[in-house]
């Protein structure tokens, strides 16, 4: 029986003969393609902005957290529930992670969360746009000019989602992508930042490779450390093909994920994310009472295999992983996402899927929702 897969990326021949272009053009590291996929990431995200292409979005988070000199003594708020590589960059530059809890149907922070975690050592919020739904950022942006805060967005999983109608990104404030290849789009591996500070950029630039800066002769000076952060125009060429389909791609996604809301059973045990304008669909995350079915989240994923059905865990709450656990996090200390952490199940989700397939998942998760099914 084939599988269908939580995630695919969508590459065709497009992908492959940009690819073949930059093999025979003989540059293969960051060079045109480069430079031209930043800028066609600037207008598409608008607002003025600039971009600067990483290897990674991890990369481009450290980065920003370096060039906006965050560091030891400070403190950086952000969710218990993401990616450990929104919190593992805070520690990275030798700032503290300080944790704060979700919304249980959103799974974002907000603003009353981050107010109450604020002290005399906060220097920066980094709020995350959990699978492509923004968070409300301007009581986040009010806050932060009353408090004198930096405020760096992690839309690793949001390119192409939108906040009051326009793109994450377009605020001009710092705001890192990811197009790793489960994301929206692709890049194989790879990651940007997008801003207004050109001052920011310009360092961001030394940092991301080497320390390294020219001036108009191209004689090389090195006035601060960098990293080895950037990418090749052989990913950049895929990133160009990837970012003229991404709104197509991002139409699809949230017609399968209305399907989906549509379609899945209103059961005790079942939490159904929310929809909202904007919302670009990277992953749809339920969450289920797997206790109160009597069975383990691994035996319902292996259940819904047998059914036809792959499935993610998107993602464990942070703060109860043992690096963070030795920062005197612990359970209790965030209800709702170490909820989310134990009953997360992220179902297929993927542009290139058909309306059969959602209904084929919706049929599986309502079969084994059933207790007499599922015993």
């Amino acid at each position: 029986m084939s599988i269908l897969p939580f995630t695919r990326p969508t590459l065709g021949d497009e992908e492959q003969q940009a690819v073949n272009e930059v093999l025979a053009s003989g540059w293969l590291t960051t060079g045109p393609k480069v430079e031209a996929l930043e800028q066609a990431l600037a207008d598409y995200i608008g607002g003025g902005v600039s971009v600067r292409l990483f290897n990674s979005a991890t990369s481009a988070l450290e980065a920003t957290l370096i060039a906006l000199n965050v560091g030891p003594g400070d403190e950086v708020i952000l969710p218990a529930m993401s990616f450990t590589a929104t919190a593992n960059v805070v520690v990275r530059v030798g700032a503290t992670p300080v944790f704060v809890d979700v919304n249980l149907v959103s799974r974002n922070l907000s603003v009353e969360q981050v107010k109450a975690a604020v002290t005399h050592r906060t220097r920066a919020v980094l709020p995350v746009h959990f699978a492509g739904l923004a968070v409300e950022m301007q009581p986040l942006y009010d806050l932060a000019e009353r408090c004198r805060l930096i405020v760096i967005e992690d839309a690793a999983q949001a390119i192409g989602s939108k906040i009051d109608g326009r793109n994450i990104g377009a605020a001009g404030n710092p705001v890192c992508f990811s197009f790793h290849p489960n994301k929206n789009m692709t890049t194989i591996e790879g990651g940007a930042i997008a801003s207004s500070d050109m001052r920011l950029l310009r360092r961001i630039e030394r940092i991301r490779f080497h320390g390294i800066e020219r001036d108009a002769q191209g004689n090389m000076d090195v006035p601060e450390w960098g990293g080895k952060m950037n990418l090749a125009d052989v990913n950049a060429a895929i990133g160009l093909v990837q970012l003229s389909r991404l709104d197509a791609f991002n139409r699809r996604r949230r017609e399968l994920a209305q399907a989906y809301i549509r379609l899945l059973p209103q059961h005790a045990a079942l939490v159904i994310p929310m929809d909202q304008p904007g919302h670009s669909w990277h992953m749809l995350c339920i969450c289920i009472d797997f206790a109160a079915l009597g069975m383990s989240r691994n035996t319902f994923q292996q259940r819904l295999r047998k059914l036809g059905v792959g499935s993610g865990v998107h993602y464990p709450a942070m703060h109860l992983f043992s690096l963070y656990r030795s920062y005197g996090y612990g359970p209790g200390d965030f209800p709702e996402a170490e909820r989310i952490g134990e009953q997360t199940l992220t179902l297929p989700l993927f542009p290139a899927m058909q309306d059969a397939d959602v209904e084929q998942v919706c049929a599986a998760v309502s079969q084994l929702l059933s207790v007499e099914d599922a015993t």
